[in-house]
């Protein structure tokens, strides 16, 4: 399973995925960095068919109206800790990977993992 990690999210996390085996790449990968755009996100996500991961709610119209990204999993935790943040992957990522064989939308929040279709 690819992700493509937004801005809005630390880089930090694409490392912490990728040392449980996942292949995961962060904006600040990119050439544009923190300035890579909303379309060249959407971009690569589709030409590498990576899962987007962001924070931001721009993706859900692009997904809904136009079907990309083709796999989105939207972080709706509000601020928390970095610490906090990774911890929460740590305990929901073996789910989230289950999840995306069925769904193409997830929402993780603090509490739980929800499904949208």
């Amino acid at each position: 399973m690819k992700f493509l990690i937004d801005a809005q999210l630390p880089s930090k996390l694409s490392k912490h995925l990728q040392k449980r085996g996942l292949d995961a790449i962060h904006t600040d990968n990119l050439p544009g960095r923190e300035f890579t755009t909303d379309k060249e996100i959407r971009e690569i996500s589709i030409r590498e068919g990576r899962i987007v991961i962001t924070k931001d709610s721009d993706f859900l119209d692009s997904y809904y109206i136009n079907g990309i990204p083709a796999k989105l999993l939207l972080v709706s935790t509000g601020n928390i800790k970095n610490k906090a943040l990774l911890t929460l992957f740590d305990s929901n990522i073996d789910r989230i990977i289950e999840m995306f064989s069925e769904y193409s939308f997830i929402e993780l929040d603090n509490s739980e993992i929800i499904s949208h279709e």
